[in-house]
């Protein structure tokens, strides 16, 4: 299958710079190194091969060369800093709908920042604060397994692939490119409803939902917390009713596992 090509995914219409490396340790550090060097909002990085990419927790990002989709995002919105956090939300919105345009598969959402399809992870988010001369700006890294059908041990049963999770798989590979021209578009119109639109966008988010409903795990900041997922609120925070009848409202957090 043909290597991610730079000319095919600069669509003039939207405002993405994208730049493709064919090796890089992490392209959200790459990104990140550029961001404090100068470098404007709008660039886009893809790699076909990361050295150390990670997701939450320092967990590593593995992948192999060519195989999936790798890439990083830096990002200045013109919203309120308060807002950013939306941009997780709707950036797996925007990945469950350019899959669902381009194949025939339904992702839902783990939140806080996963996608799944038939009850394994094939996609996971992560966002990041740098500090320029220009003022705050986000690095948001996103892994996407594309093509890749062998995981090691500890991820067998747990992580899969889009072509993996095709019922009737028609090629060897899919093409990377398409998709990815379709996760930019995507991401583009969905980030415009960081303020006007949220609260639609929500709503979408609640019906794609892989948690609510269930009984889960969290971490967070280091403490276990046990309930059922009830609901989001209106800025995409996570309701847990919690054994003692308490309601908490989770922003973020470290790990989330379903129980039942």
């Amino acid at each position: 299958m043909p290597a991610l090509d730079p000319s095919l995914l600069n669509d003039p219409t939207l405002p993405w710079r994208v730049r493709v490396v064919d090796e890089t340790g992490s392209t959200s550090d790459a990104v990140r190194e550029a961001a404090v060097a100068g470098e404007p909002p709008g660039l886009v990085l893809f790699a076909e091969s990361q050295t150390a990419g990670r997701g939450r927790r320092q967990n590593r990002w593995l992948a192999p060369r060519g195989k999936d989709l790798m890439f990083s995002l830096l990002l200045q919105p013109e919203a309120p800093t308060p807002l950013w956090p939306r941009l997780t939300t709707l950036a797996a919105l925007a990945l469950c709908r350019a899959v669902e345009d381009e194949l025939p598969l339904r992702p839902l959402i783990k939140w806080p920042n996963d996608l799944y399809v038939n009850d394994r992870k094939v996609s996971g988010l992560l966002a990041d604060v740098v500090t320029t001369s220009s003022g705050l700006m986000l690095v948001l890294g996103i892994g996407l397994n594309v093509n890749t059908c062998q995981f090691p041990p500890e991820l067998e049963g747990v992580a899969a692939s889009l072509l993996g999770s095709m019922p009737f798989a028609q090629t060897p590979e899919l093409d990377r490119n398409p998709l990815a021209a379709a996760v930019l578009q995507q991401l583009h119109a969905q980030f415009q409803r960081i303020e006007d639109g949220f609260h639609e966008a929500v709503a979408e988010t609640r019906e794609r939902s892989w948690l609510l409903g269930r009984q889960i795990r969290a971490t967070v900041d280091g403490c276990e917390l046990y309930g059922r997922a009830v609901d989001l609120d209106s800025e995409g925070r996570l309701l847990l009713a919690l054994p003692d009848g308490d309601v908490t409202t989770l922003g973020s957090a470290e790990s989330v596992r379903r129980v039942v």
